[in-house]
Protein backbone atom coordinates (compact mmCIF):
# COMPACT_ATOMS: atom_id res chain seq x y z
CA UNK A 1 0.00 0.00 0.00
CA UNK A 2 1.19 3.50 -0.61
CA UNK A 3 0.86 6.32 1.86
CA UNK A 4 0.01 8.62 -0.69
CA UNK A 5 -3.14 6.51 -1.00
CA UNK A 6 -3.74 5.20 2.39
CA UNK A 7 -7.30 6.38 3.64
CA UNK A 8 -6.25 8.09 6.68
CA UNK A 9 -3.40 10.18 7.88
CA UNK A 10 -1.81 10.45 11.55
CA UNK A 11 -1.81 13.49 13.85
CA UNK A 12 0.59 15.18 15.83
CA UNK A 13 -1.26 15.34 18.84
CA UNK A 14 -3.90 12.90 20.36
CA UNK A 15 -7.24 15.12 21.09
CA UNK A 16 -7.20 15.84 24.55
CA UNK A 17 -10.17 13.84 25.34
CA UNK A 18 -7.59 10.92 25.01
CA UNK A 19 -6.92 9.69 28.42
CA UNK A 20 -5.01 5.91 27.72
CA UNK A 21 -1.51 5.57 26.15
CA UNK A 22 -3.50 3.02 23.74
CA UNK A 23 -6.50 5.74 22.89
CA UNK A 24 -3.57 8.13 21.89
CA UNK A 25 -1.60 6.34 19.87
CA UNK A 26 -5.01 4.14 18.36
CA UNK A 27 -5.96 8.12 17.54
CA UNK A 28 -2.45 9.02 16.56
CA UNK A 29 -1.33 6.54 14.02
CA UNK A 30 -4.65 7.10 11.86
CA UNK A 31 -5.84 3.52 12.98
CA UNK A 32 -9.09 4.58 14.43
CA UNK A 33 -11.86 7.34 14.62
CA UNK A 34 -14.77 7.92 16.86
CA UNK A 35 -17.64 7.74 15.18
CA UNK A 36 -19.75 8.40 18.18
CA UNK A 37 -19.15 8.41 22.06
CA UNK A 38 -17.73 4.31 22.45
CA UNK A 39 -17.96 3.96 18.90
CA UNK A 40 -14.95 4.05 16.64
CA UNK A 41 -14.12 3.17 13.04
CA UNK A 42 -11.42 1.19 11.63
CA UNK A 43 -9.37 2.85 9.44
CA UNK A 44 -7.43 0.47 7.35
CA UNK A 45 -4.49 0.36 9.52
CA UNK A 46 -6.72 -0.44 12.26
CA UNK A 47 -8.40 -2.88 10.41
CA UNK A 48 -5.57 -4.75 9.27
CA UNK A 49 -4.45 -5.15 12.95
CA UNK A 50 -8.04 -6.73 13.82
CA UNK A 51 -8.12 -8.87 11.15
CA UNK A 52 -4.80 -10.22 12.16
CA UNK A 53 -5.95 -10.98 15.43
CA UNK A 54 -9.03 -12.53 13.95
CA UNK A 55 -6.96 -14.64 11.96
CA UNK A 56 -5.38 -15.87 15.03
CA UNK A 57 -8.27 -16.71 16.63
CA UNK A 58 -9.70 -18.59 13.70
CA UNK A 59 -6.81 -20.70 13.49
CA UNK A 60 -6.58 -21.40 17.23
CA UNK A 61 -10.21 -22.48 17.22
CA UNK A 62 -9.69 -24.70 14.21
CA UNK A 63 -6.79 -26.53 15.91
CA UNK A 64 -8.97 -27.66 18.17
CA UNK A 65 -12.05 -28.32 15.98
CA UNK A 66 -14.51 -25.13 16.50
CA UNK A 67 -16.55 -24.27 13.44
CA UNK A 68 -17.18 -20.69 12.35
CA UNK A 69 -21.26 -19.38 12.28
CA UNK A 70 -22.16 -15.86 12.83
CA UNK A 71 -25.58 -15.70 14.91
CA UNK A 72 -28.31 -12.71 14.39
CA UNK A 73 -27.58 -10.25 16.73
CA UNK A 74 -31.17 -9.25 17.19
CA UNK A 75 -32.14 -12.16 19.57
CA UNK A 76 -30.42 -13.16 22.94
CA UNK A 77 -27.94 -15.64 22.51
CA UNK A 78 -29.23 -18.45 24.88
CA UNK A 79 -32.53 -18.19 22.51
CA UNK A 80 -30.57 -18.76 19.45
CA UNK A 81 -27.80 -21.49 21.23
CA UNK A 82 -31.21 -23.15 22.32
CA UNK A 83 -33.10 -23.44 18.88
CA UNK A 84 -29.66 -24.09 17.23
CA UNK A 85 -29.06 -26.99 19.36
CA UNK A 86 -32.81 -28.29 19.72
CA UNK A 87 -32.52 -27.99 15.20
CA UNK A 88 -28.79 -29.57 14.98
CA UNK A 89 -27.90 -31.62 17.88
CA UNK A 90 -29.65 -34.75 18.11
CA UNK A 91 -27.45 -37.97 19.53
CA UNK A 92 -24.72 -38.12 21.50
CA UNK A 93 -22.43 -39.08 18.53
CA UNK A 94 -22.95 -35.19 17.81
CA UNK A 95 -20.82 -34.56 21.15
CA UNK A 96 -19.48 -32.73 22.38
CA UNK A 97 -19.14 -30.10 19.55
CA UNK A 98 -17.09 -26.84 19.48
CA UNK A 99 -18.82 -23.61 17.70
CA UNK A 100 -17.64 -19.58 17.28
CA UNK A 101 -18.14 -16.71 16.09
CA UNK A 102 -16.81 -13.35 15.26
CA UNK A 103 -19.08 -10.73 15.90
CA UNK A 104 -19.71 -6.92 16.83
CA UNK A 105 -21.07 -6.38 20.83
CA UNK A 106 -22.37 -4.05 22.78
CA UNK A 107 -22.18 -3.03 26.28
CA UNK A 108 -23.70 -0.71 28.61
CA UNK A 109 -21.34 0.52 30.59
CA UNK A 110 -18.66 2.01 28.87
CA UNK A 111 -15.84 5.07 29.40
CA UNK A 112 -16.08 6.96 25.94
CA UNK A 113 -12.39 8.77 26.73
CA UNK A 114 -10.48 5.61 26.90
CA UNK A 115 -10.70 4.23 23.44
CA UNK A 116 -10.93 0.41 22.67
CA UNK A 117 -10.13 -0.28 26.13
CA UNK A 118 -14.06 0.29 27.27
CA UNK A 119 -15.97 0.56 23.93
CA UNK A 120 -19.72 0.55 23.86
CA UNK A 121 -19.50 -0.95 20.56
CA UNK A 122 -16.81 -3.55 20.32
CA UNK A 123 -15.27 -6.84 18.19
CA UNK A 124 -15.13 -9.81 19.99
CA UNK A 125 -15.03 -13.69 19.40
CA UNK A 126 -17.78 -16.16 20.98
CA UNK A 127 -16.95 -20.02 21.69
CA UNK A 128 -19.51 -22.02 22.78
CA UNK A 129 -19.08 -26.44 23.53
CA UNK A 130 -21.56 -28.86 23.78
CA UNK A 131 -21.80 -31.96 25.93
CA UNK A 132 -23.19 -34.56 27.02
CA UNK A 133 -22.67 -33.97 30.36
CA UNK A 134 -20.80 -31.53 32.88
CA UNK A 135 -17.93 -33.98 33.49
CA UNK A 136 -17.34 -33.93 29.94
CA UNK A 137 -17.03 -29.88 29.98
CA UNK A 138 -14.45 -30.41 32.11
CA UNK A 139 -12.50 -32.72 29.83
CA UNK A 140 -12.79 -30.40 27.10
CA UNK A 141 -11.49 -27.41 29.77
CA UNK A 142 -8.11 -27.89 29.60
CA UNK A 143 -7.90 -27.58 24.99
CA UNK A 144 -10.14 -24.38 25.34
CA UNK A 145 -7.95 -22.97 27.68
CA UNK A 146 -4.90 -23.82 26.23
CA UNK A 147 -5.90 -22.18 23.06
CA UNK A 148 -6.98 -18.78 24.61
CA UNK A 149 -3.52 -18.83 26.02
CA UNK A 150 -1.93 -19.73 22.34
CA UNK A 151 -4.00 -16.84 21.05
CA UNK A 152 -2.58 -14.53 23.54
CA UNK A 153 1.08 -15.47 23.45
CA UNK A 154 0.92 -15.43 19.17
CA UNK A 155 -0.12 -11.38 20.25
CA UNK A 156 2.50 -11.41 22.57
CA UNK A 157 0.18 -10.11 25.28
CA UNK A 158 0.95 -10.47 28.78
CA UNK A 159 -1.88 -11.64 30.81
CA UNK A 160 -2.59 -13.29 34.26
CA UNK A 161 -4.85 -15.80 34.80
CA UNK A 162 -7.43 -14.87 37.07
CA UNK A 163 -9.64 -18.00 38.92
CA UNK A 164 -13.84 -16.64 38.80
CA UNK A 165 -15.90 -19.01 40.61
CA UNK A 166 -16.62 -21.11 37.66
CA UNK A 167 -14.03 -20.57 35.40
CA UNK A 168 -11.07 -18.28 34.36
CA UNK A 169 -10.74 -14.88 33.91
CA UNK A 170 -7.78 -13.45 31.21
CA UNK A 171 -6.82 -9.77 32.92
CA UNK A 172 -4.28 -7.00 31.40
CA UNK A 173 -2.68 -5.14 34.81
CA UNK A 174 -2.74 -1.68 33.54
CA UNK A 175 -3.84 1.66 34.72
CA UNK A 176 -6.33 1.80 32.71
CA UNK A 177 -8.28 -0.61 34.01
CA UNK A 178 -11.47 -0.46 35.92
CA UNK A 179 -11.30 -3.45 38.14
CA UNK A 180 -9.01 -4.02 40.65
CA UNK A 181 -7.35 -7.45 41.77
CA UNK A 182 -5.02 -9.28 44.29
CA UNK A 183 -2.28 -10.85 43.13
CA UNK A 184 0.50 -13.08 45.23
CA UNK A 185 3.70 -11.49 45.51
CA UNK A 186 5.25 -14.79 44.97
CA UNK A 187 3.05 -17.38 43.57
CA UNK A 188 0.31 -17.53 40.46
CA UNK A 189 -2.62 -16.96 43.01
CA UNK A 190 -4.77 -14.11 41.32
CA UNK A 191 -8.48 -13.02 42.13
CA UNK A 192 -10.74 -10.22 42.00
CA UNK A 193 -10.68 -8.12 44.69
CA UNK A 194 -14.26 -9.22 45.29
CA UNK A 195 -13.47 -12.81 45.29
CA UNK A 196 -9.83 -12.90 46.91
CA UNK A 197 -9.17 -15.00 49.57
CA UNK A 198 -6.25 -14.40 52.07
CA UNK A 199 -4.80 -16.11 55.25
CA UNK A 200 -6.36 -14.57 57.83
CA UNK A 201 -4.32 -14.23 60.97
CA UNK A 202 -4.82 -16.06 64.06
CA UNK A 203 -5.31 -14.12 67.35
CA UNK A 204 -3.61 -15.48 70.55
CA UNK A 205 -5.84 -17.90 71.99
CA UNK A 206 -7.22 -17.72 75.85
CA UNK A 207 -9.42 -18.75 78.05
CA UNK A 208 -13.25 -18.07 77.42
CA UNK A 209 -14.33 -15.88 80.34
CA UNK A 210 -18.02 -14.21 81.23
CA UNK A 211 -18.92 -11.47 79.59
CA UNK A 212 -19.31 -8.31 81.00
CA UNK A 213 -20.81 -4.71 80.21
CA UNK A 214 -18.38 -1.97 80.58
CA UNK A 215 -19.48 1.98 79.74
CA UNK A 216 -17.32 3.31 76.51
CA UNK A 217 -18.94 6.42 75.93
CA UNK A 218 -18.49 8.43 72.52
CA UNK A 219 -17.05 5.12 71.00
CA UNK A 220 -19.21 4.29 67.84
CA UNK A 221 -15.91 3.77 66.03
CA UNK A 222 -13.80 0.67 66.08
CA UNK A 223 -10.52 2.88 66.01
CA UNK A 224 -12.27 5.14 68.97
CA UNK A 225 -13.36 1.79 70.54
CA UNK A 226 -9.69 0.19 70.40
CA UNK A 227 -8.25 2.97 71.28
CA UNK A 228 -10.54 3.94 74.92
CA UNK A 229 -9.96 0.18 75.88
CA UNK A 230 -6.67 0.06 75.26
CA UNK A 231 -7.45 -3.10 72.88
CA UNK A 232 -5.95 -4.16 69.12
CA UNK A 233 -8.45 -4.27 66.47
CA UNK A 234 -7.98 -8.06 66.69
CA UNK A 235 -9.85 -8.20 69.88
CA UNK A 236 -13.03 -6.39 68.95
CA UNK A 237 -16.33 -7.50 66.88
CA UNK A 238 -17.22 -5.36 64.23
CA UNK A 239 -21.11 -5.34 62.79
CA UNK A 240 -22.25 -3.65 59.61
CA UNK A 241 -26.24 -3.41 59.09
CA UNK A 242 -28.01 -4.19 55.63
CA UNK A 243 -31.42 -5.11 54.01
CA UNK A 244 -32.92 -7.01 51.09
CA UNK A 245 -35.59 -4.86 48.89
CA UNK A 246 -37.89 -7.70 50.82
CA UNK A 247 -37.29 -5.78 54.03
CA UNK A 248 -35.19 -8.20 55.82
CA UNK A 249 -32.43 -6.86 57.85
CA UNK A 250 -29.01 -8.88 57.65
CA UNK A 251 -26.48 -8.51 60.66
CA UNK A 252 -22.88 -8.88 58.76
CA UNK A 253 -20.23 -9.93 62.08
CA UNK A 254 -16.71 -9.67 61.08
CA UNK A 255 -13.35 -9.17 63.22
CA UNK A 256 -12.46 -5.65 63.91
CA UNK A 257 -9.25 -5.59 62.00
CA UNK A 258 -10.71 -7.01 58.71
CA UNK A 259 -13.55 -5.48 56.45
CA UNK A 260 -16.87 -6.61 54.98
CA UNK A 261 -17.06 -8.05 50.96
CA UNK A 262 -20.35 -7.10 49.73
CA UNK A 263 -19.76 -8.87 46.78
CA UNK A 264 -18.96 -11.97 49.14
CA UNK A 265 -21.99 -11.23 51.69
CA UNK A 266 -23.89 -11.29 48.74
CA UNK A 267 -22.86 -14.16 47.18
CA UNK A 268 -23.18 -16.14 50.82
CA UNK A 269 -26.98 -14.47 50.82
CA UNK A 270 -27.48 -15.64 47.77
CA UNK A 271 -29.28 -12.05 46.10
CA UNK A 272 -28.29 -9.69 43.96
CA UNK A 273 -28.52 -6.43 45.60
CA UNK A 274 -28.08 -5.27 49.41
CA UNK A 275 -28.97 -1.76 50.95
CA UNK A 276 -27.99 0.29 54.02
CA UNK A 277 -30.15 -0.78 56.81
CA UNK A 278 -31.78 1.86 58.39
CA UNK A 279 -31.76 3.43 62.08
CA UNK A 280 -35.34 2.33 61.73
CA UNK A 281 -35.11 -1.02 60.48
CA UNK A 282 -31.79 -1.46 62.91
CA UNK A 283 -33.93 -0.35 66.08
CA UNK A 284 -36.84 -2.86 65.07
CA UNK A 285 -34.02 -5.51 65.54
CA UNK A 286 -33.09 -5.14 68.88
CA UNK A 287 -29.71 -3.45 67.81
CA UNK A 288 -28.71 0.26 68.37
CA UNK A 289 -26.47 1.73 65.52
CA UNK A 290 -23.08 2.17 67.07
CA UNK A 291 -23.21 -0.08 69.30
CA UNK A 292 -24.68 -3.00 67.59
CA UNK A 293 -24.01 -6.29 67.49
CA UNK A 294 -25.35 -9.51 67.24
CA UNK A 295 -26.01 -10.44 70.59
CA UNK A 296 -29.63 -10.62 71.55
CA UNK A 297 -31.36 -9.19 68.22
CA UNK A 298 -34.48 -10.67 67.10
CA UNK A 299 -35.83 -10.83 63.16
CA UNK A 300 -32.72 -10.72 61.15
CA UNK A 301 -30.33 -12.86 59.45
CA UNK A 302 -27.41 -13.02 61.10
CA UNK A 303 -24.17 -13.78 58.22
CA UNK A 304 -20.81 -13.86 60.50
CA UNK A 305 -17.04 -14.15 58.49
CA UNK A 306 -14.96 -17.32 59.74
CA UNK A 307 -12.15 -14.82 61.81
CA UNK A 308 -15.19 -14.83 64.23
CA UNK A 309 -13.23 -18.52 65.14
CA UNK A 310 -10.19 -17.19 64.88
CA UNK A 311 -10.01 -15.64 68.49
CA UNK A 312 -12.20 -14.96 71.45
CA UNK A 313 -12.95 -12.76 74.19
CA UNK A 314 -14.34 -10.55 71.82
CA UNK A 315 -15.27 -6.72 72.25
CA UNK A 316 -19.10 -6.20 70.74
CA UNK A 317 -21.52 -3.66 71.25
CA UNK A 318 -23.89 -4.10 73.67
CA UNK A 319 -26.86 -3.08 72.00
CA UNK A 320 -27.39 0.11 74.40
CA UNK A 321 -26.15 3.22 73.94
CA UNK A 322 -22.91 4.17 75.46
CA UNK A 323 -22.40 0.51 76.39
CA UNK A 324 -19.83 -2.15 74.96
CA UNK A 325 -19.91 -6.04 76.20
CA UNK A 326 -16.41 -7.66 77.06
CA UNK A 327 -15.58 -11.00 76.70
CA UNK A 328 -17.89 -12.02 73.61
CA UNK A 329 -17.40 -15.81 72.00
CA UNK A 330 -18.90 -17.24 69.11
CA UNK A 331 -20.34 -19.80 69.17
CA UNK A 332 -21.56 -19.51 72.87
CA UNK A 333 -22.57 -15.69 72.80
CA UNK A 334 -24.24 -15.89 69.67
CA UNK A 335 -24.81 -18.07 66.77
CA UNK A 336 -24.77 -17.16 62.64
CA UNK A 337 -27.52 -18.36 60.46
CA UNK A 338 -24.27 -18.75 57.73
CA UNK A 339 -20.85 -18.74 59.01
CA UNK A 340 -18.48 -18.51 55.80
CA UNK A 341 -15.32 -15.99 54.24
CA UNK A 342 -17.20 -12.64 53.74
CA UNK A 343 -13.44 -10.36 54.37
CA UNK A 344 -12.19 -8.18 51.87
CA UNK A 345 -8.70 -9.21 50.75
CA UNK A 346 -6.40 -6.40 50.80
CA UNK A 347 -2.48 -5.47 50.30
CA UNK A 348 -0.23 -6.80 52.80
CA UNK A 349 -2.91 -9.45 53.92
CA UNK A 350 -1.36 -13.14 53.58
CA UNK A 351 -1.60 -15.83 50.38
CA UNK A 352 -3.83 -18.30 51.59
CA UNK A 353 -1.74 -20.56 49.55
CA UNK A 354 1.65 -19.74 49.98
CA UNK A 355 1.46 -17.19 53.02
CA UNK A 356 3.25 -14.46 50.88
CA UNK A 357 2.34 -11.08 51.09
CA UNK A 358 -0.39 -10.03 48.29
CA UNK A 359 -0.64 -7.00 46.00
CA UNK A 360 -3.50 -4.79 44.88
CA UNK A 361 -3.16 -3.41 41.02
CA UNK A 362 -5.49 -2.38 38.81
CA UNK A 363 -6.49 -4.36 35.64
CA UNK A 364 -8.77 -5.25 32.96
CA UNK A 365 -10.66 -8.30 31.14
CA UNK A 366 -9.51 -9.27 27.97
CA UNK A 367 -10.95 -12.90 27.92
CA UNK A 368 -13.39 -15.36 30.15
CA UNK A 369 -13.66 -18.73 30.07
CA UNK A 370 -17.21 -20.01 31.87
CA UNK A 371 -18.15 -23.52 33.29
CA UNK A 372 -21.22 -26.05 32.17
CA UNK A 373 -24.75 -24.56 31.90
CA UNK A 374 -27.88 -26.45 30.35
CA UNK A 375 -29.66 -24.54 27.36
CA UNK A 376 -33.12 -25.99 27.00
CA UNK A 377 -31.96 -28.44 24.80
CA UNK A 378 -31.66 -32.28 25.00
CA UNK A 379 -29.88 -35.18 22.75
CA UNK A 380 -30.89 -38.85 22.75
CA UNK A 381 -28.11 -41.13 24.57
CA UNK A 382 -26.83 -44.84 23.73
CA UNK A 383 -29.94 -46.03 25.39
CA UNK A 384 -32.42 -43.48 23.60
CA UNK A 385 -33.28 -41.73 26.47
CA UNK A 386 -33.57 -37.72 26.28
CA UNK A 387 -30.55 -35.66 28.32
CA UNK A 388 -29.95 -32.32 28.48
CA UNK A 389 -27.35 -30.79 26.67
CA UNK A 390 -24.52 -28.94 28.76
CA UNK A 391 -22.58 -25.80 27.27
CA UNK A 392 -19.56 -24.07 27.99
CA UNK A 393 -18.91 -20.72 27.11
CA UNK A 394 -15.81 -18.38 26.31
CA UNK A 395 -15.02 -15.26 24.96
CA UNK A 396 -12.99 -12.33 24.25
CA UNK A 397 -12.87 -9.14 23.51
CA UNK A 398 -10.99 -8.21 20.60
CA UNK A 399 -10.84 -4.78 20.22
CA UNK A 400 -9.58 -4.18 24.08
CA UNK A 401 -6.92 -7.32 23.19
CA UNK A 402 -5.97 -4.83 20.71
CA UNK A 403 -5.98 -1.92 22.83
CA UNK A 404 -3.96 -3.87 25.33
CA UNK A 405 -0.96 -4.83 23.24
CA UNK A 406 -0.40 -1.12 22.55
CA UNK A 407 -0.55 -0.60 26.15
CA UNK A 408 2.17 -2.87 26.11
CA UNK A 409 3.90 -2.75 23.49
CA UNK A 410 4.74 1.11 22.91
CA UNK A 411 7.80 3.77 23.61
CA UNK A 412 8.01 7.85 23.48
CA UNK A 413 7.70 7.85 19.60
CA UNK A 414 4.64 5.40 19.25
CA UNK A 415 3.57 1.67 18.78
CA UNK A 416 5.91 -1.22 18.80
CA UNK A 417 3.13 -4.18 17.41
CA UNK A 418 4.08 -7.54 17.33
CA UNK A 419 5.22 -9.08 14.13
CA UNK A 420 1.88 -11.18 14.01
CA UNK A 421 -0.44 -8.65 14.30
CA UNK A 422 1.41 -5.83 12.75
CA UNK A 423 -0.73 -3.88 10.32
CA UNK A 424 2.43 -4.55 7.65
CA UNK A 425 5.07 -6.70 7.80
CA UNK A 426 7.62 -4.33 6.04
CA UNK A 427 7.70 -0.51 6.53
CA UNK A 428 9.68 1.02 2.98
CA UNK A 429 10.56 4.84 3.14
CA UNK A 430 12.25 6.46 0.21
CA UNK A 431 14.14 9.93 0.33
CA UNK A 432 13.95 12.34 -2.06
CA UNK A 433 11.89 13.15 -5.33
CA UNK A 434 14.91 11.81 -7.46
CA UNK A 435 13.34 9.98 -10.65
CA UNK A 436 16.21 7.47 -9.99
CA UNK A 437 15.72 6.95 -6.38
CA UNK A 438 12.06 6.80 -6.95
CA UNK A 439 12.24 4.42 -9.66
CA UNK A 440 14.23 2.32 -7.57
CA UNK A 441 12.32 2.16 -4.65
CA UNK A 442 8.95 1.91 -6.72
CA UNK A 443 11.01 -1.51 -7.65
CA UNK A 444 11.70 -2.51 -4.52
CA UNK A 445 8.19 -2.58 -3.29
CA UNK A 446 7.47 -4.38 -6.62
CA UNK A 447 10.08 -7.06 -5.65
CA UNK A 448 8.84 -7.17 -2.16
CA UNK A 449 5.09 -7.77 -2.75
CA UNK A 450 5.92 -10.09 -5.17
CA UNK A 451 8.34 -12.24 -2.93
CA UNK A 452 4.82 -12.13 -0.55
CA UNK A 453 5.54 -9.59 1.98
CA UNK A 454 3.04 -6.68 3.05
CA UNK A 455 4.36 -3.45 2.64
CA UNK A 456 3.59 -0.30 3.65
CA UNK A 457 5.11 1.80 1.04
CA UNK A 458 6.00 5.29 2.10
CA UNK A 459 6.05 7.18 -1.52
CA UNK A 460 4.79 11.14 -0.10
CA UNK A 461 6.77 13.71 -0.80
CA UNK A 462 7.52 14.58 2.68
CA UNK A 463 10.45 15.29 4.84
CA UNK A 464 12.86 12.49 5.90
CA UNK A 465 11.33 13.93 9.42
CA UNK A 466 8.32 13.41 8.96
CA UNK A 467 8.61 9.96 7.32
CA UNK A 468 10.56 8.40 10.08
CA UNK A 469 8.96 9.96 12.74
CA UNK A 470 5.34 8.75 10.97
CA UNK A 471 7.05 4.81 10.96
CA UNK A 472 7.68 5.09 14.38
CA UNK A 473 4.15 6.44 15.18
CA UNK A 474 2.64 3.16 13.35
CA UNK A 475 4.89 1.01 14.48
CA UNK A 476 5.73 -1.46 11.61
CA UNK A 477 8.15 -4.10 12.79
CA UNK A 478 10.80 -3.36 10.06
CA UNK A 479 11.74 -0.26 8.00
CA UNK A 480 13.64 -0.32 5.13
CA UNK A 481 15.05 3.29 3.76
CA UNK A 482 16.01 4.10 0.56
CA UNK A 483 18.28 7.69 -0.07
CA UNK A 484 20.74 8.62 -2.31
CA UNK A 485 23.30 7.85 -0.06
CA UNK A 486 22.41 4.32 0.03
CA UNK A 487 21.57 4.15 -3.80
CA UNK A 488 25.14 5.30 -4.58
CA UNK A 489 26.21 2.24 -2.54
CA UNK A 490 23.46 -0.11 -4.16
CA UNK A 491 22.17 -0.95 -0.60
CA UNK A 492 19.13 0.06 1.95
CA UNK A 493 19.13 0.77 5.54
CA UNK A 494 17.58 -1.59 7.90
CA UNK A 495 16.09 -0.71 11.21
CA UNK A 496 13.74 -3.21 13.71
CA UNK A 497 10.98 -0.79 15.38
CA UNK A 498 11.93 -1.89 18.97
CA UNK A 499 16.13 -1.24 17.94
CA UNK A 500 17.31 2.09 17.74
CA UNK A 501 20.36 0.74 15.99
CA UNK A 502 20.25 0.77 12.10
CA UNK A 503 22.33 -1.21 9.70
CA UNK A 504 23.12 -1.27 5.58
CA UNK A 505 22.80 -4.03 4.00
CA UNK A 506 23.36 -4.76 -0.12
CA UNK A 507 20.41 -4.52 -2.83
CA UNK A 508 21.48 -7.87 -4.03
CA UNK A 509 21.24 -9.53 -0.25
CA UNK A 510 17.73 -8.48 0.34
CA UNK A 511 15.60 -11.48 -0.02
CA UNK A 512 17.73 -13.16 2.63
CA UNK A 513 18.82 -9.95 4.66
CA UNK A 514 14.69 -9.81 5.27
CA UNK A 515 14.45 -13.51 6.43
CA UNK A 516 17.10 -13.19 8.90
CA UNK A 517 15.29 -10.00 10.22
CA UNK A 518 12.26 -11.63 10.90
CA UNK A 519 13.19 -14.93 12.21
Amino acid sequence: MRMSKLFGHTLRQAPSEAQTTSHQLLLRAGMIRPSAPGIYTYLPLGRRVLHNIEEIVRQEMEAIGGQELLMPLTLTSEEVVGDLCRQELASYRQLPTLIYQIYPKFRDEYRARVGLMDAQEFIATEALSFHPDAEDVNGFYPQIYQAYANILQACQLETIAVETEDGHEFIVLCEAGRHTFILCSECPYAAHVEEAKFAKPESPQETERATEKVATPDCTTMAALANYLGVPLDKTLKVVFYATKEGEVIIAAIRGDLNINETKLKNALGIADLYTATEREILAVGAVPGYGSPIGVRGAKLVADDSVLLGCNFVAGANQDGYHLLNVNYPRDFQADILTDIAQAQAGHACHRCRSPLTETPGIEVGHLKGSETIGATYLDQSGKARPIVMGSYGLDLARLMAAVVEQHHDQKGIVWPAPIAPYQIHLVVLGANEEIVAKADEIYADLEGLGYQVLYDDRNESAGVKFNDADLIGVPLRLTLSRRTLEENALEVKLRWQEGRETIGLDELRDEIKRHRA
